[in-house]
C-alpha cells in the first residue's frame, strides 16, 4: 500500500465528535441569527435612503423639463414680438 492510501484510510476512519460539539453548534447559530436581523435593517434604510434620492432626482429632471419649455415658449414669444417690432 503506497502513502496516499494510506492517508485516505486515515483521513475516512470514522471519529467520535467532541462532548461539547452540540454546545458550540447551539452557540454560533445563536450567535449568526443577530446578523440576518442587523443586514435586514440596513438594507431598508438603504432602500428608503435610495428611493428618497431617486425621487429627488426625478423631480429635478421635471424641473429642467418644464424649465426648458418654459424657455421655448419664452423665446417664441419673444421672437414673434421682435418681428412685430421690426415691421
Amino acid at each position: 500500500m503506497d502513502d496516499l492510501e494510506q492517508q485516505l484510510r486515515r483521513a475516512f476512519q470514522p471519529e467520535e465528535p467532541p462532548a461539547d460539539l452540540t454546545e458550540r453548534i447551539l452557540e454560533r447559530t445563536r450567535s449568526r441569527r443577530v446578523a440576518p436581523r442587523w443586514m435586514a435593517a440596513a438594507a431598508s434604510v438603504l432602500i428608503a435612503v435610495s428611493a428618497g434620492y431617486g425621487y429627488r432626482w426625478h423631480q429635478g429632471q421635471t424641473a429642467k423639463r418644464e424649465l426648458l419649455m418654459a424657455f421655448r415658449i419664452t423665446s417664441t414669444k419673444l421672437n414673434h414680438i421682435q418681428m412685430q417690432v421690426v415691421r
